[in-house]
């Protein structure tokens, strides 16, 4: 009998990047590398533990706005376009380095993931939700949804219409691309206001996450910490993250993705070679980019050493390994000390996995299988069995809190993007405004459209992505350009609707540009 359960979420999330207008656009790219180094990776694992007939349980968040890129018929072209790109360089890499067989080796690795991808990729017919749908029909895999946009909801508490928004959008969204409706939610940057949970029972969510500390300093105290959920006075339950096994990945001093024998990030051909030789596969304005294709590992010197994929390989199950015997120990001292089975929650980044810890998807594919096969304290969980097997759970009300650096607002909130939020939140209430004046009118045609796509726009406007690019200081002319964008894009349709004067060909142009969300009702900000 087991003594616990482990319960592994990946939160995958990219920003609506999506640019018609443009026939290359550097930022797409962030979907395009993603797919093919996080998405497929993942895919791949799966496969392979169905085949292998071993039993998982995995919760996985799919946003809204990934979602939306995912079936979008522009951008799936486009990524077929790119990973072919991508196969015709490791063609050529593969001849360049036929006389260093070190790196050859890797060239053909590289070729074979990028037709590998590929043709993945076209098995589910280019649109890879239909991958992670297919185990979540099988029982193995649990996608929950988040925000419409990311929005970032404890900075919204002024507009809370528009917490409900990226709620109500959210479940439709998911309920349209997936066939059912969702029972959990990754709130965006894990951030909790307390109240917002009502909301989340309105839209018929029943449990969310927080970070450990939104539980540990929750009224009343929680009698079991981090390691068993608890009940909201709403009724929504509340899972928190555990510290010690999220440090063992996360920490970038002690986390295994740091290890010398791992694929180094940031040495990649697009940057090394000669720009004439790599200028084909690079951004047609000469921009160096990555490419994906990598011949070092970190090494621990600014003398990087050839990768080895079978010292990698080894490294990795070593480190699954480790990570099973510390959660075994860990379950059994919680179960002696709580008297009840304890509940691990370990999120991560799911881009974490193959994007920037290359061996990612194989140390987790160790570790499920380890777990499986070589022991009987752990048993792998998501949020809903657990609660159909542990219905009574305490009442505790959790405090404010994020995931982000110092475990509250900082991140979103700081003198780099502090000027957003005073635009956001007049936005936030004109859009209150429309949709209380329309919302028994029921209007059709250009005016319907119109409120249809304000409220778009004010939806993509709120992505917490462009506030926290501006903390971090990279890509800030593009995280500016797109919140100015859509506020301007917002509030220029807000009067033309007030004045009765809604402009058609403005309105078509940015519903082409912007075409997220094409259920929306302007209504559900209320």
């Amino acid at each position: 009998m087991n003594k616990g359960y482990l319960c592994i979420v990946l939160h995958s999330h990219l920003p609506f990047v999506r640019h018609p207008e443009h026939e290359d656009f550097l930022e797409e790219d962030w979907l395009y590398e993603a797919i093919t180094e996080t998405y497929t990776p993942l895919i791949h694992m799966f496969e392979g533990l169905d085949r292998d007939g071993v039993d998982f349980r995995l919760t996985m968040s799919l946003t809204p706005t990934l979602i939306s890129m995912l079936s979008d018929s522009l951008l799936q072209d486009r990524y077929l376009k790119h990973i072919n790109r991508l196969i015709e360089l490791a063609h050529k890499e593969v001849e360049r380095t036929r006389w260093q067989p070190e790196f050859q080796s890797l060239a053909t690795m590289y070729l074979n993931t990028f037709c590998n991808s590929r043709d993945t990729f076209n098995r589910y017919g280019k649109n890879l939700v239909n991958a992670f749908k297919r185990f979540q029909d099988l029982g193995k895999l649990e996608i929950i949804t988040c925000g419409a946009t990311h929005g970032y909801f404890p900075l919204m508490e002024p507009c809370r219409e528009s917490v409900r928004a990226q709620i109500k959008v959210a479940v439709a969204h998911y309920e349209n691309a997936l066939g059912r409706r969702p029972n959990g939610i990754w709130l965006p940057e894990c951030g909790f206001m307390p109240g917002h949970d009502e909301i989340l029972k309105e839209a018929g969510i029943k449990y969310f996450f927080s970070d450990a500390h939104g539980v540990l300093h929750g009224s009343p105290r929680p009698k079991y910490g981090v390691f068993a959920p608890v009940y909201c006075k709403s009724g929504i339950a509340c899972f928190a993250r555990d510290l010690e096994s999220s440090k063992q990945v996360w920490s970038s001093i002690e986390g295994y993705p740091g290890d010398y024998d791992y694929r180094e990030f940031y040495r990649d051909i697009g940057f090394d070679l000669e720009h004439d030789y790599i200028k084909p596969y690079i951004h047609p304005d000469g921009i160096r980019i990555n490419t994906g294709i990598k011949y070092y590992r970190i090494t621990g010197s600014d003398d990087k050493k050839p990768y080895n994929p079978l010292a990698a390989r080894e490294k990795a199950a070593q480190h699954a390994g480790n990570f099973m015997f510390n959660r075994e120990k860990q379950v059994e001292y919680l179960y002696d000390f709580m008297q009840k089975k304890p509940m691990i929650v370990s999120p991560y980044d799911a881009e974490l996995y193959g994007h920037w810890w290359y061996e990612g998807p194989m140390w987790l594919d160790f570790l499920i299988r380890k777990i499986h096969f070589d022991q009987k304290t752990i048993k792998m969980t998501t949020p809903t069995e657990y609660l159909m097997e542990n219905p009574r759970n305490q009442v505790v009300t959790p405090s404010m809190s994020s995931w982000g650096w110092k475990g509250y607002s900082e991140m979103w909130l700081q003198g780099s993007n502090d000027w957003v939020y005073r635009h956001l939140h007049a936005a936030s209430n004109r859009m209150t405004e429309l949709a209380k004046e329309y919302s028994s009118s029921n209007p059709n045609g250009t005016l319907r459209r119109s409120l249809n796509q304000a409220l778009r726009e004010l939806l993509l406007a709120q992505s917490s992505d462009w506030a926290f690019i501006l903390g971090t200081g990279t890509h800030t002319s593009y995280a500016i350009n797109r919140t100015k964008e859509h506020l301007l894009r917002f509030n220029t349709l807000y009067e033309q609707i007030k004045s009765s004067c809604i402009d058609e060909a403005y309105l078509a142009d940015i519903e082409y540009k912007d075409n997220i969300f094409p259920a929306i009702d302007y209504r559900v900000h209320q």
